[in-house]
């Protein structure tokens, strides 16, 4: 018989082992799930944010786990070149989170997290913006981002956003910004073209002042370690047999002259045709001298006689200059991709025509213009002969009214070789963890330094105290940077939704210069976390779990401990219009298709004369009606065909004035052939052969109210008027012919033309010819 084989591998397949959930622990998972349902306190974080899940849940918020994203986890050397969006964003070697999601597989906050997994979230903390739709989201859902924040937190933004800061505030800001523009932007490569050549010449003015007036900065911070820089740099040869000619002295004070008269609009009245400073070729042959004379150490003939020159124009250029002194004299400007964080993409330049290169060949900078150019700080505040710049945390919680909280504390972070302007290495100029980790601290460093290269403010501050300038910490170095954030924020708060459940945390990177000005370099969105050193590691869950006391504790206690947080700005309210849209709607009438015209002659009263009498006009109208009814009646009877209609009867009297324009070509109604009498004379119950003269003056009929042929009506009441033999004090005997009317238009004519003739005989004979 046979046999077949064991499927244990089959068997350990179609099984599932469930872990065994304890009662209690079950029981306990439900009462604090349906509490947190009730009170509205479940929320969802995405990223490596372990301090902002255990403040949550100790708050009495269950977490609801957002689903695994499907595409595959990228590897670490990969996550240096993924671009993001925007800002910063948490360091490569952070990544705990699945490991603690692994080992809670069975725990309380997993069994809870189960349990409201159709629960709608009313908190969320996400790294990258785009994770939760904000307009989607309803009024009692708060998330740590806003929209259309890339205004600052982006390079591009941040350049674009600062051009109209004086707009919102009567700053520069080109005293807490170095000057940037965008290279994909024809209008701003020409002007980048137009400052780095004329810092050329200021940095060549400097370089007379500083190398012949006995304070000698070009030998004070050239490089002193040519000799241990392992690399780094090339030593600088010396050229001393080759000399520049005195005229690139000349072309640089012309060029700064010019730019001075510009500026007081002295140039207002040249022309487009005028011939620039220097030509093409000129500037060509200009900047290599100046490269031969900064970069290679050539001398200039007869520079020693231009050193008052280059003081007085110097001294003119700082007015209008505030960062001639953070310039230096090497002209090194820095290109920074758009939307990239951690220092990815970054290049420093020294030369123009490299820069142009780069631009040219690299067409997608020209493509999607997210590519700056900003002039880099030459002269800086070093710390023992390193470099280093500040991050400083701030949160916003309001856009309408912007309200602003800064962090009291921040950290510095140093590079780890030693700073020099003849080296570009990014091992010397860019403090970021995430690149400064791959290197290896100098063996020249002055052993003060951190191995971690990191310092935090209270450290920092020490070191000024040890040199007396402790007090510049709370006077200049603080409020600049407060001053510079909310400087920035006011800028981009049109461009931002400004929406009420929103919150969001920012890093912003500083430098310091030699007078401890802090110098604003970008703001970063989603700042990293990771506590990647002792400092970090103190600092960043303090910083996450103060987040939580301003966004969460204080609406219900407004007098709760913000921690480290304090508010420094809270603009007032202002009403924004709510926005409908573009209006897209076309208004008008409809076409109809016209009738065929038809002609209808109007009928008209004629005129009577002013300074006719009423005696006078009741005589004419009393003969022209015995001696015309009974032509009217019979010719109405004859001409007008019967018309099944209503009866219209004029229920008011006419007395008809004197026309004051007479219109040619059209038959008028003579007033001789229809005064009306009192309209309650009219009433067939009352009509009687007698009546009395109303106490009040007829009331007057202007033209509109007369009846007329262009708007014929469907019957008339043809109203005679005979004046009674027996009252010659001129009442009259009604008599009311009721006629059908069926347009009758030629032979009304005929009618009302004998009617008039007559009348005007009548007229004539009593009145007499009119006087010329």
């Amino acid at each position: 018989m046979y046999q077949l084989p064991p499927l244990e591998g089959r068997g350990r397949c179609n099984y599932v082992n469930l872990p065994v959930i304890n009662g209690d622990r079950l029981k306990t998972a439900k009462s604090l799930v349906d509490k947190a349902i009730k009170e509205k306190k479940v929320f969802s974080v995405q990223g490596p944010y372990p301090v902002i899940r255990a403040g949550l849940r100790a708050r009495g918020w269950v977490e609801r786990r957002l689903p695994r994203p499907s595409v595959p986890r990228p590897r670490r050397h990969d996550l240096e070149t993924e671009a993001t969006d925007e800002g910063d964003s948490s360091d490569d070697d952070d990544f705990g989170e699945e490991v603690e999601r692994d080992d809670e597989a069975d725990d309380l906050y997993d069994l809870m997290s189960r349990l409201v997994r159709n629960e709608t979230a009313y908190f969320y903390w996400t790294t990258r913006r785009d994770s939760v739709d904000c307009r989607s989201l309803r009024k009692d859902q708060m998330t740590n981002h806003y929209a259309k924040a890339g205004s600052f937190t982006t390079k591009v933004g941040l350049c674009m956003s600062l051009r109209n800061l004086q707009w919102f505030d009567a700053a520069d800001p080109d005293t807490f910004f170095p000057r940037c523009y965008r290279l994909g932007a024809e209008d701003d490569k020409h002007a980048f073209i137009e400052d780095f050549r004329r810092t050329a010449c200021t940095s060549l003015l400097m370089y007379v002042l500083e190398k012949y007036a006995g304070d000698s900065e070009w030998e004070r911070t050239r490089e002193v370690h040519d000799a241990k820089s392992h690399g780094l740099s090339k030593p600088r040869k010396q050229h001393a047999k080759q000399r520049v000619g005195s005229s690139i002295i000349d072309n640089a004070l012309h060029v700064c002259e010019e730019y001075l008269n510009s500026l007081e609009h002295c140039d207002i009245d040249m022309t487009l045709e005028t011939t620039p400073t220097l030509s093409e070729q000129q500037w060509k042959v200009f900047l290599q001298n100046y490269y031969l004379v900064i970069h290679k150490g050539l001398t200039i003939e007869g520079c020693e006689d231009y050193v008052e020159r280059c003081k007085c124009m110097l001294e003119q250029m700082r007015c209008f200059c505030p960062q001639m002194e953070t310039d230096g004299l090497c002209n090194i400007w820095i290109i920074k991709p758009g939307a990239k964080s951690r220092g990815r993409g970054i290049m420093c330049m020294n030369k123009l025509d490299e820069i142009m290169s780069l631009v040219d060949a690299d067409h997608g900078i020209m493509n999607d213009s997210k590519w700056v150019v900003q002039k880099y700080l030459e002269r800086p505040l070093l710390v023992h002969d390193t470099k280093f710049d500040v991050r400083q945390w701030f949160l916003v919680t309001d856009w309408n009214p912007l309200t602003v909280w800064f962090y009291r504390e921040c950290y510095l972070r140093f590079s780890t070789q030693p700073y020099s302007t003849h080296t570009l290495d990014s091992s010397v100029h860019l403090c970021n963890n995430s690149i400064q980790k791959h290197f290896q601290p100098s063996p020249d460093r002055n052993p003060s330094l951190p191995a971690e290269c990191m310092w935090s403010c209270s450290q920092f501050r020490s070191w000024l105290a040890a040199s007396g300038r402790d007090d510049l910490w709370e006077g200049v170095v603080v409020p600049g940077m407060q001053k510079a954030v909310i400087q920035t924020l006011l800028t981009a708060q049109d461009s931002v939704e400004p929406r009420k459940a929103s919150f969001e945390l920012y890093g912003a990177d500083f430098m310091l210069g030699r007078d401890l000005r802090p110098w604003l370099l970008e703001i970063n969105a989603s700042p990293t976390m990771a506590p990647s050193t002792g400092v970090t590691a103190r600092l960043c869950p303090a910083v996450q779990e103060d987040t939580l006391r301003v966004v969460l504790d204080r609406q219900c206690d407004r007098n709760t401990h913000t921690g480290g947080f304090q508010l420094i700005y809270k603009q007032a309210a202002v009403e924004i219009p709510q926005y409908v849209g573009v209006n897209l709607l076309v208004e008008g009438t409809s076409i109809r298709r016209p009738r065929a015209p038809v002609y209808k002659p109007l009928i008209q009263s004629h005129p009577d004369p002013l300074s006719k009498s009423s005696s006078h006009r009741s005589s004419l109208i009393s003969s022209h009606c015995i001696s015309g009814k009974e032509n009217q009646s019979e010719k109405a009877k004859k001409a007008w065909t019967t018309l099944s209609s209503r009866k219209v009867t004029l229920e008011k009297s006419l007395i008809f004035q004197p026309k004051l324009r007479k219109r040619p070509h059209r038959l008028v109604l003579p007033s001789t052939c229809c005064v009306l009498p009192n309209p309650a004379e009219l009433h067939p119950q009352k009509l009687s052969l007698t009546h009395t003269q109303p106490d009040h003056p007829p009331t007057n009929r202007t033209r509109s109210k007369l009846p007329s042929l262009y708007h014929p009506t469907p019957s008339l009441d043809v109203i005679n008027l005979r004046p009674r033999q027996a009252f010659p004090s001129g009442r009259y005997k009604h008599e009311m012919h009721t006629v059908n009317i069926s347009y009758p238009v030629l032979r009304m004519q005929k009618y009302l033309s004998l009617n008039h003739r007559r009348a005007m005989d009548t007229f004539t004979e009593r009145e007499g010819p009119k006087s010329s």
